[in-house]
C-alpha cells in the first residue's frame, strides 16, 4: 500500500534526507522517499496496521526536526 504525507515546516534539505532514511529502517516499510521541494513523504508499507507505523514514523521526524508536522 502507498501512502502520501505532507511535511509540514520542513525547513532543511539535510534534515529530510535523514528522516527518509530512519524511515526507511522500520520494519513494515518497504520504500520511503522525502521530497523537500514539495514537503512530501511517501512511503509504501507491506502491513495492513499503518496506525502503528504513522507514530513511529512521527516519532522520527520530531526527533530530527521538532517543528515538522506529518499531516495526512
Amino acid at each position: 500500500m502507498k501512502k502520501t504525507y505532507r511535511l509540514e515546516n520542513l525547513d532543511c534539505a539535510s534534515c529530510a534526507a535523514k528522516m527518509e532514511d530512519g524511515i526507511r529502517q522500520l520494519p513494515g516499510i518497504d520504500a520511503a522517499s522525502v521530497n523537500f521541494l514539495t514537503s512530501k513523504l511517501t512511503i509504501e508499507i507491506s502491513t495492513e496496521d499503518s496506525g502503528a507505523l504513522e507514530k513511529q514514523i512521527k516519532a522520527i521526524v520530531r526527533k530530527i526536526e521538532p517543528d515538522c508536522d506529518v499531516i495526512g
